[in-house]
């Protein structure tokens, strides 16, 4: 890779504009691949139905045509010898030349295969995949926290190569930070642009750039993706009305988080509806239902337990809208399993063993105990069992029965009504980044101690965590990768664990 920073002053004069010649140029263009050209961001699909699928590209143009014709194809052969179905459009600046199609009309549980054609080129093939109405068994993978500063993406190499149905992606799929802010100082990999992105620009610069990873590229072209954002989307802890490094020197919030969402929608391949949060139907195996905990009702979090408005019904995840859709969509659910793609852990957690000052994560569901309880007290009352909170954020590996800790026996699980796996993060620090092995395996062994219903956990590892649905069990195994700092690496099974059907017992 060329050295990033010994042309960043000259990028930053370039930027994304039209040069005297007419000559197209990016602050990225120095990580693409030219053998891709002018598809350098490769392919991907997403948001699978029965009968349909997104299908997406980013076309980059070599001078200013403001529109850019495309043709798509589908296929049921990666050889393309019967189209099944094709079109052609156009894009142009206004969507940062990126293309976003969703393909009706297709045939549940079967794979297809896609390709683009602009510029006299042809895209890479890509391989999607509707959902079943019926099967056996659903695998996802399951990911969150990529951040291009702390290392490679390898576990979405090894995630391409996997048999799934989907990758389910629970936020912080970029990272706001300027260079420097986040990161291990020691790789050559740094943040374009150089600073902390505010402006639609900023935010499509930074998609770009992550885009050019040939590991993440790999996963996109081979599974498609279902995905929700966190708060690193737009910036650190936010809600709906501000977040926790948005100072008034960076403009307009409002304006920040429009260019924010604008620029996620573009890049990611996800239908574009008045609401975030959705569900989608794996058929009688399972529902899948993805939350919005940023955007759509989140209440500023507290600075601390004293506060008079920690306990207050006001103070909201998901807010009134939201939480009445989520209690209805568990209602109606037949599926078996209930998956809920949650964004920061619903399980309480005492963490004042290796946190003293900070007995509870207020960013969390634990800074929302109004809205936490009413949910439990939903699905105890309502008898919905066989419910599976998946949980990014954390950048560790979580297995709780989610329980009242004031009921619960943890020796007969007595009291679970649920269980909860946190993902690993693909990249962003874990707690060894800043302290030894030791330390961090004293902190966990603590975490246990405290929290009887915590069945495992770890704080060393990236990866990702594959979750396997059969009709009488879910599986979890944690999937751990070898290294950050090389673009190559191996993986190992790190822990496996698993629920019957009817129980909230982790065996």
């Amino acid at each position: 890779m060329k050295n990033i920073l010994s042309i960043l002053f000259l990028l930053m004069i370039v930027g994304c504009r039209q040069s005297k010649d007419n000559t197209f140029n990016e602050i990225t263009s120095p990580l693409y691949d030219s053998t891709l050209k002018p598809f350098y961001h490769g392919v991907a699909s997403g948001d699978p139905l029965h009968d349909r699928v997104i299908i997406w590209t980013r076309i980059t143009p070599e001078d200013s045509s403001k529109s850019i014709p495309v043709t798509w194809e589908m296929a049921e052969d990666s050889s393309f010898l019967s189209i099944y179905k094709s079109d052609t459009l156009s894009t142009s600046p206004a969507r940062d030349y990126t293309v976003k199609i969703d393909v009706d009309g297709l045939k549940p549980g079967q794979y297809y295969y896609y390709r683009f054609h602009a510029l006299g080129k042809t895209s890479m093939t890509g391989r999607t995949k509707t959902i079943a109405l019926q099967a056996d068994s659903i695998h996802f993978a399951i990911v969150s926290c990529s951040n291009w500063e702390f290392g490679y993406f390898n576990a979405y190499d090894k995630i391409a190569k996997r048999d799934i149905d989907a990758v389910v992606h629970l936020g912080d799929y970029i990272y706001e930070y300027a260079v420097g802010g986040y990161g291990d100082s020691t790789l050559d990999r740094k943040h374009l642009p150089a600073h902390e992105i505010v402006s639609l620009q900023d935010y499509r610069t930074r998609y770009s750039q992550y885009h050019t990873d040939k590991n993440l590229q790999l996963a996109r072209q081979q599974h498609p993706f279902i995905t929700i954002w966190d708060d690193h989307e737009v910036a650190n802890n936010v809600f709906t009305e501000g977040a926790q490094n948005h100072q008034q020197v960076e403009g307009d919030f409002e304006r920040r988080k429009a260019a924010a969402k604008q620029a996620y929608y573009e890049w990611i391949p996800i239908r574009e509806a008045k609401h975030h949060y959705r569900a989608f139907s794996f058929g009688k195996m399972a529902d899948l239902i993805m939350l919005d905990e940023r955007l759509e009702g989140r209440t500023k979090p507290l600075d601390s337990l004293s506060d008079p408005s920690y306990t207050s019904e006001a103070q909201t995840m998901l807010g009134s809208e939201q939480l009445e859709w989520f209690k209805n969509t568990l209602s109606q659910s037949s599926a078996t399993w209930k998956v809920i793609g949650n964004q920061v852990i619903f399980s309480e957690v005492d963490q004042s063993g290796p946190y003293p000052s900070q007995p509870r994560n207020l960013d969390s569901w634990d800074g929302y105990p109004a809205e936490q309880k009413t949910i439990f007290a939903f699905l105890k009352e309502n008898k919905i069992v066989n419910t599976v909170f998946i949980t990014g954020d954390t950048h560790a590996s979580w297995a709780f029965e989610v329980a009242d800790r004031k009921t619960y026996n943890p020796i007969t699980s007595a009291g679970a009504i649920a269980v909860e796996f946190g993902t690993p993060s693909i990249s962003s620090s874990n707690w060894n980044e800043y302290a030894s092995d030791d330390t961090v395996k004293r902190g966990e062994q603590q975490l246990l101690k405290d929290n009887p219903h915590l069945k495992y956990g770890n704080a060393r590892d990236h990866g990702y965590l594959l979750l396997i649905l059969t009709s009488n069990k879910a599986i979890a195994e944690w999937w751990y990768i070898s290294t950050l700092r090389e673009p190559t690496a191996t993986e190992e099974l790190g822990k496996r664990m698993e629920v019957t059907w009817n129980s909230a017992s982790l065996q």
